[in-house]
């Protein structure tokens, strides 16, 4: 038996983990020091890399993001045995969000410290907004075709689909608090993604038991 008769979905798993890896590979491009910095000794050195403290900041938040989104992908995938069409474009729209990442967090971290950060924040929790309903799809999509490995699967399927709607309030109502408050939103959006994180690790722990 081959490896595409052992595992159906294999084409898919393996396509999803290369786009994983270029977003995360692509979210390092903008970290670095403007080329048109002038540095002549030590001080202004030490100077520049502490204006890219922001860039590093919104890099480490959205690889993690990144990083969960997954390892949740990981995880949903291990709910279902089979594929559809329906089911693929669904994770392509998830993918779309995924790869669109390193745009908002490159405007994260040039201009957070900034007094003109909240489009960047809002752009940013629009995002989680658009992932969100990604994730939604995909649970949808698995349930209504049938997808699921047993019952007990589809009910995870389910949990997730109504955790895409509680993250969709939650990043729309970070959007518009943005406008007032971008840094406090910023941080509460680093906070929501530990919650994500044991949703990943909960969400293992179901599928082995």
């Amino acid at each position: 038996m081959n490896m595409a008769e052992a595992n159906p979905i294999s084409r898919l798993e393996a396509f999803c983990d290369g786009v994983f890896a270029i977003a995360l590979t692509l979210l390092i491009i903008d970290v670095r020091i403007p080329p048109t910095t002038e540095i002549h000794n030590n001080a202004e050195f030490w100077q520049a890399l502490r204006h890219v403290i922001p860039l590093i900041s919104s890099f480490l938040l959205s690889f993690a993001i990144i990083l969960i989104t997954w390892v949740n992908h990981h995880n949903a995938l291990k709910l279902v045995n089979k594929s559809c069409s329906a089911f693929l474009y669904a994770n392509g729209f998830l993918l779309l969000t995924v790869v669109f990442i390193p745009f908002p967090t490159s405007l994260l971290g040039e201009h957070l410290l900034t007094n003109h950060a909240a489009p960047a924040v809002i752009l940013y929790s629009a995002v989680l907004v658009l992932q969100a309903i990604g994730w939604i799809l995909i649970s949808q999509t698995g349930l209504r075709y049938g997808l699921a490995r047993s019952e007990k699967t589809a009910m995870t399927l389910r949990k997730s689909g109504q955790y895409g709607y509680y993250s969709i309030f939650v990043s729309t109502m970070f959007a518009v608090l943005s406008i007032w408050f971008p840094r406090i939103i910023a941080i509460l959006i680093a906070l929501m993604w530990l919650f994500w994180l044991g949703f990943g690790i909960r969400l293992n722990r179901e599928e082995k038991d």
